[in-house]
């Protein structure tokens, strides 16, 4: 496979969901497995809904994720490539102007339904007269302007889906340039796929009709060179079913990454959900692609519970060294001689990446111990052991506390704990022992 260039072309009218990083990051990780480049292109045509407050959170959310642009393109700057692309269909006859209304457009619908026809647009617009199209603009009718397709089926091998086949006699010549002169999504991505060469397509299935269109448009623009290869995914649906949305705001990436959840969990999740592969923890990016194949992803709906991140995040958290995490410790203050031991010791223990500070107060700050047996806590105290101490402390140091008291399992070790982390239950505190250090544990256990 020569270097495949993707892009992922989402419309900067909202937050960006779980199911929009789902396509950011198949694109992503199946051009790092493939050593290829991965472009960043916001479809901002739409200048009523298009802000760059959303633009620039979709950076935000994509670059939390690991998934870093090789470029970034704007539709909104690129209009005079759209504009030459639907100049060449005009004057081969594949664009044809339209005068309906949408009102018009609907009742004409109703009537082919109510006869059992399909509502397929009729061509009508095509059997106008030079004197009635002018007409109409003089009566103020503005058109909007439809692709003609060719008859036939259009068909492609599917790089999940496998041979797909769309009879275009099914499908309506569709709308590529509004009332007002702005482009739809079409014409702008066929013409800015020629133009960035892009070599592959990535996105969900509910684009497989749109592709049939869209393979006749590069037939139409660029008949000398390939089109792209089509991969189309399952979609991710909520835990109920649901569907998501941008609008809603539903499972959006910021939402997610406000709630705690680790990025890396968030990646596994929605890449591994809805395939052959087990979902599990990874360490980085890199990993996940190594477990991504396109030849994996089912047919069906892929089922996306937030749930499953709470245990995800965890397990993810668990897998990180010192070194993942020195910088994000580093930005919690923690930091110095305690830092990296603390890390190995409490990383198995945290929900959220912030509970380490619960165990940096731990061991190196203020805490509300918890003392149910002062007179217990009083003889442990006593039998402390002077310093160093290292991990073989804790067990020297309640032996002989076991020794001197008679205590045995939780009457024991619970007590002990509690005084020590004000928890009931933590990570070892063979670890944490000697980072708590003598004279703090004196005073959390004598008072």
């Amino acid at each position: 496979m020569t270097s495949p260039i993707v892009r992922f072309a989402p419309s900067p009218t909202g937050r960006i969901h779980i199911g929009n990083a789902r396509v950011a990051l198949f694109n992503y990780l199946f051009v790092t497995m493939h050593h290829g480049r991965f472009i960043l292109r916001f479809d901002d045509t739409d200048f009523a809904r298009s802000t760059e407050e959303f633009a620039g959170s979709i950076e935000i959310d994509l670059a939390w994720l690991g998934v870093v642009p090789d470029a970034i393109f704007r539709q909104s700057e690129r209009i005079a490539l759209y504009e030459a692309a639907a100049a060449k269909l005009r004057e081969e006859g594949r664009l044809y102007p339209c005068y309906e209304t949408q009102d018009e457009l609907e009742k004409r619908r109703k009537m082919q339904q109510a006869r059992g026809l399909p509502p397929v647009y009729d061509r009508a617009a095509l059997r106008l007269s030079d004197a009635e199209r002018a007409k109409l603009e003089a009566e103020g009718r503005r058109p909007h302007w439809r692709f003609k397709l060719a008859p036939g089926v259009v068909e492609w091998n599917d790089l999940i889906r496998g041979p797909v086949h769309i009879d275009c006699a099914a499908l309506s010549d569709p709308v590529l340039i509004r009332e007002d002169g702005s482009f739809l999504y079409t014409l702008p991505s066929v013409a800015d796929d020629i133009d960035m060469k892009i070599t592959h397509v990535i996105r969900g299935e509910d684009h497989v009709t749109n592709t049939a269109v869209q393979l006749q448009l590069f037939a139409a623009l660029a008949p000398q060179a390939p089109p792209p290869a089509f991969a189309h995914h399952n979609l991710l649906i909520g835990a109920s079913g649901e569907g998501l949305s941008k609008r809603t705001g539903s499972l959006s990436i910021a939402s997610l990454r406000e709630e705690g959840y680790e990025a890396l969990a968030v990646a596994a999740l929605a890449t591994l959900t809805g395939s052959s592969d087990n979902v599990q923890a990874v360490r980085t990016l890199a990993q996940l692609g190594r477990h991504f194949d396109l030849a994996h992803v089912s047919r069906n709906p892929a089922r996306f519970d937030p749930g499953d991140l709470a245990t995800l995040t965890h397990r993810t958290l668990a897998l990180f060294e010192f070194e993942d995490v020195r910088e994000r410790l580093a930005a919690l203050d923690v930091v110095g001689h305690k830092a990296e031991p603390l890390w190995r010791a409490a990383r198995g223990n945290l929900s959220t990446f912030e509970d380490i500070l619960k165990w940096w107060r731990v061991v190196e700050g203020e805490i509300a111990p918890v003392r149910e047996d002062t007179e217990f806590l009083a003889q442990a105290a006593a039998l402390l052991p002077q310093e160093p101490w290292d991990e073989t402390t804790w067990s020297a140091w309640v032996g002989d506390v076991k020794t001197a008291t008679g205590r045995k399992g939780k009457a024991l070790f619970h007590p002990l704990r509690l005084a020590l982390t004000g928890e009931e239950s933590g990570p070892e505190l063979a670890a944490l022992l000697p980072l708590i250090g003598r004279m703090t544990a004196i005073a959390r256990l004598a008072g």
